[in-house]
């Protein structure tokens, strides 16, 4: 399922990314240092990503001390329990550049997503513990491991989820730039 991502993320609420953590913890998950992830993102010149009831696509840059990277996404099924989306990531050795070329071509800035995630692994799954600026706190569970449908990845997110046994919160089913731009879709 290379570049295909499934994923399902949940706001937490006050102080439970702590019993998350613990639980991980308790799980033998293991953890990566914190790391502030600024995510930029554009729209298209030729074709509105925000004219749509549901916004189905981004084109995003991030910078983070790790590195820098740029992403292309498209969600399929959005709403729905089986939502998933093709994603194209590759890192970038100067994202300014990329940045300006970008702007050049006509790709108008959207939103910037200043975060600080955490990211833990437990088996086939990756779980990154989100504070967003001016959003929250966020869980997201991302299944990385090798699956023959994405119903099958689902479903093993779906466990994984269940074997944690934390209250989440309540399941989001947008991203931060929708979050933050306001959107419900």
């Amino acid at each position: 399922m290379k570049y295909t991502e499934v994923e399902q993320k949940y706001a937490l609420p006050d102080a439970d990314a702590d019993a998350v953590t613990a639980r991980l913890t308790e799980l033998g998950a293991t953890a990566a240092e914190p790391s502030r992830q600024i995510d930029a993102y554009y729209n298209h010149p030729g074709r509105d990503f925000l004219a749509p009831d549901t916004i189905t696509e981004w084109v995003r840059f991030r910078t983070e001390q790790r590195g820098s990277s740029f992403n292309y996404k498209q969600w399929h099924k959005p709403g729905e329990g089986t939502a998933h989306a093709t994603e194209y990531e590759t890192p970038v050795g100067d994202i300014e550049a990329l940045r300006h070329a970008f702007e050049a071509l006509g790709f108008p800035p959207l939103v910037t997503v200043d975060k600080t995630r955490t990211t833990w692994q437990l088996d086939d799954v990756e779980i990154a513990l989100d504070r967003v600026a001016d959003a929250g706190d966020f869980v997201e569970f991302e299944f990385k491991g090798e699956a023959d449908t994405v119903e099958d990845a689902h479903a093993r997110l779906d466990k994984t989820i269940a074997d944690l046994g934390v209250d989440l919160g309540e399941r989001v089913n947008r991203g931060y730039p929708h979050i933050l731009l306001g959107r419900e879709r």
